[in-house]
């Protein structure tokens, strides 16, 4: 068949189910209705606003522009009242009897074609309007446009189509303006509750530039209209003119928190997006810091309405950052309630994330001890971004600090390494549940004779991030309980003018290195089922043994924080020897002796579980190793 023959045909829609699908699938909750009336009739007023400006005759009607929400709960209605733009008849066809149709979106073509911007409003898929029908089993709309006389009326169940028509005797004494009255349905009784309408309006319409009234009808009496706005945004002001006091007052009403800011991150910025940013760092960490879901919940706004706290501004690792961020011009998607994935959200987030870290780091380098005492708090948190943020990893470690074993007080990589000891390579770290573990490690031994330093990390996360962070600045970042050999070629602090050789501790002969050499070979045969491997150690000088990994190896410490979350990994370690310690050198002179090689097996296994426990680990074969104490104790 050829396309002459094909024949043009409108696709069918049964319109009434598809704004029931419309309606319970765009929107999560019930509540959004009011969000998105109030959004309308904002919008409204700003269109009559812009439209005075070269319009003589509207200018007569003035700007003392506001939305009433009228409640009457014997009636069982809501009624939401604008002094905006209004509508005609044929407007009220064109615009609520088309789904998706949006005098906003219409308006912003219009000023886009004029090369104007800046009085578009919030609307711009034309579906809000219908999001009433959650609520409500009937709509009415009474409308007279500004530039019309006459009033009209529309009305719908949501099911059966609409009537539209002149509103003759129809009480609407506006001059111009919009009134839509729900008839509120059984099941969402909760609204007609003055609290609970109150509740919502300070949700969503805090902060718009209009005022937002609340009147109560009762017993057919209308009470004094209540303004439940603020009306006004504190992030849109100039930073200079706004006084601590008010910072801290609404940080508090914000969060919700008792404390006061630390830290304060207001600015705006213009380009390809427009967009304000007030954020504050807590003095305190929240109690739900560590929560399961991790989120940030920065508040997004669009032109002053709230839109969402789950619009991921910021990344999971700054979410001890409150605060807001309202865009006049960021693409939304058709609820709302989640952001597109489009490139100017991603824009978006990366241009605020790196402002806050860019503040984070000026504060580090011009208040630092303000900034260690932030550190304090939340840099746990902060470390989470090495493990997940491989783009500002780099910044990250620029402005992480740490506890280390030879300086008191935080100290950064970049002071690290540029006090990093003559032959030293590598920048060295230890791992454990407390700085009192770390101090007990045998692991530091070596470190501390050469007066290494050494960072302390003692927080879960860092057992994870260390696997995925590999240098700083040029220079390997390493673990002390991994094999090395690069400690030899830094110098231990009382080396100096001690003659070469090994030399007994007590002053005795020393050991020649092939006894050494056989003691090691006879002990890796005992243990050949238990370690890796068994070598000399570089690190210990108290200690006789210790175990390390590997190099590429599992860190110890992580290895327990799997096994303790199920994730059991049995990987062999190398056993490292002291050769300088008593015990080992008295072995090493008997290493010759008939016999030897059956005789070691016990001591061997005492050397390794030694080992273990200094790990905090269990004793491989613990009744053999009570017994190998217990025996030494009686000699």
């Amino acid at each position: 068949m050829s396309d002459e023959q094909l024949q043009s045909k409108e696709f069918e829609a049964e319109v009434s189910r598809l704004l029931e699908m419309m309606i319970h699938s765009v929107y999560s909750e019930s509540e959004v209705f009011l969000r998105e009336l109030i959004a309308n009739a904002s919008d409204a007023c700003d269109r009559l606003r812009y439209m005075q400006q070269t319009d003589e005759e509207l200018q007569k009607l003035g700007q003392d522009f506001q939305v009433d929400i009228t409640l009457d709960k014997d009636a069982g209605t809501i009624t939401i009242t604008d002094n905006g733009t209004g509508m005609s008849q044929d407007d009220l066809v064109e615009h609520l009897g088309t789904i998706a149709r949006s005098g906003t979106r219409a308006f912003a073509a219009m000023l886009e074609e004029k090369g104007e911007s800046g009085a578009a409003g919030i609307g711009q898929f034309g579906v809000g309007f219908y999001s009433a029908f959650i609520v409500a089993s009937e709509v009415e709309v009474l409308s007279k446009a500004a530039d019309k006389p006459e009033v009209s009326r529309w009305v719908s169940d949501g099911t059966s189509g609409y009537r539209v028509g002149p509103a003759e005797g129809a009480e609407f004494l506006a001059t111009h303006g919009t009134r839509i009255t729900l008839q509120i349905r059984e099941n969402q009784q909760e609204y007609l509750d003055v609290s609970r309408l109150k509740q919502v309006v300070k949700k969503y319409a805090e902060h718009i530039a209009i005022p937002v009234r609340l009147i109560e009808v009762k017993d057919g009496a209308t009470e004094v209209p209540e303004e439940v706005n603020a009306k006004g945004a504190l992030w849109a002001r100039n930073k200079n003119e706004i006084l601590d006091k008010e910072y801290a007052d609404f940080y508090r009403g914000l969060t919700h928190h008792f404390d006061e800011p630390a830290h304060i991150i207001h600015y705006h910025a213009e380009g390809r997006m427009d967009y304000s940013v007030l954020l504050f760092v807590p003095q305190e960490a929240p109690f739900d810091l560590y929560n399961g879901e991790r989120e940030a919940q920065v508040k997004l706004h669009v032109k002053k309405m709230f839109i969402t706290d789950k619009a991921e501004i910021l990344p999971g690792y700054l979410r001890f950052v409150k605060g807001l961020v309202d865009c006049t011009d960021l693409p939304l998607n058709i609820s709302r309630e989640m952001l597109q994935n489009s490139p100017q959200v991603v824009a978006l987030r990366k241009a605020v994330t790196n402002r806050v870290l860019t503040e984070m780091n000026k504060i580090a380098e011009r208040m630092p001890e303000q900034f260690e005492k932030m550190f304090e708090k939340f840099g746990p948190v902060l470390k989470e971004g090495l493990y997940e943020d491989h783009e500002r990893k780099e910044d990250l470690l620029e402005l992480i600090r740490f506890r280390t074993t030879t300086q008191e007080g935080w100290r950064s990589l970049k002071q690290v390494k540029e006090d990093m000891k003559e032959g030293q390579q590598k920048i060295y770290y230890i791992t454990g549940r407390s700085r009192e573990e770390i101090d007990a490690s045998p692991h530091l031994e070596g470190f501390k004779s050469r007066d290494i330093e050494v960072l302390i990390l003692s927080d879960p996360i860092d057992d994870f991030w260390v696997n995925m962070v590999h240098e700083f600045d040029g220079t390997a970042l390493a673990s002390v309980t991994r094999a090395g050999e690069e400690l030899k070629e830094v110098a231990k602090n009382d080396q100096a003018g001690q003659p070469d050789g090994d030399k007994a501790a007590d002053g005795g002969a020393m050991v020649p290195e092939i006894k050494k050499a056989t003691l090691i070979a006879a002990i890796r045969q005992a243990l050949k089922d238990d370690v890796a491997d068994v070598k000399l150690s570089e690190r210990l000088t108290d200690s006789p043994v210790c175990l390390v990994s590997d190099h590429g190896g599992i860190d110890l410490n992580l290895e327990k924080i799997l096994a303790a979350q199920g994730q059991s990994i049995q990987a062999k370690r190398i056993l490292e020897i002291n050769p300088d310690h008593p015990y080992i050198l008295g072995l090493a002179r008997r290493s010759e002796e008939k016999g030897f090689a059956d005789e070691i097996r016990e001591p061997a296994r005492l050397l390794h579980d030694l080992a273990r426990v200094m790990d905090g680990e269990a004793p491989s074969r613990p009744k053999e190793f009570v017994k190998a104490v217990t025996s030494l104790l009686q000699k």
